[in-house]
């Protein structure tokens, strides 16, 4: 059986393959009900020159364009990092069922640290999230980016 934390393995290969093009290191992981995987992806939003770039947007892409359609009722989507506010509107849009993501982003994060999108009762759809899945692996490697960075 494949469980949470293989995903956010895949994931995490995601997120290493932004960092080794000097994009900041999440990667996203989309499956469909049964588990399997409808697309992987990572952020490029400095490869793309596109500000909504970010691995979930492009995950969600991906899987709308294999599947045909837009709305991907019943998917789950395994993050490194928690999603911002930007990804939870289209993650929203797109009727996904459940987020599972590694580590919080408490400056932007849109699933609970500072916004609970998930859960507004304002909207039409509302997403079950999990956090806290091989957090210390994604937190790690979103630090080492940023050390990097400073140095």
């Amino acid at each position: 059986m494949v469980t949470h934390e293989d995903y956010m393995r895949l994931a995490l290969v995601e997120a290493r393959l932004a960092a080794g093009e000097d994009e900041v290191p999440v990667g996203a992981v989309l499956v469909d009900p049964d588990g399997a995987v409808l697309a992987r992806a990572h952020n490029q939003t400095i490869a793309l020159c596109d500000p909504s770039a970010h691995a979930e947007i492009l995950a969600l892409r991906s899987a709308a364009y294999t599947l045909e359609n837009y709305r991907l009722v019943g998917t789950t989507l395994y993050v490194t990092i928690e999603p911002c506010i930007m990804c939870m509107g289209a993650l929203l849009h797109a009727r996904v069922g459940k987020i599972v993501y590694g580590a919080p982003d408490p400056k932007w994060g849109g699933a609970g640290s500072c916004y609970h999108l998930e859960a507004d009762s304002r909207l039409n759809h509302a997403i079950r999230v999990r956090g806290g899945v091989l957090e210390h692996d994604c937190k790690r490697l979103m630090q080492a980016f940023f050390e990097q960075r400073r140095s």
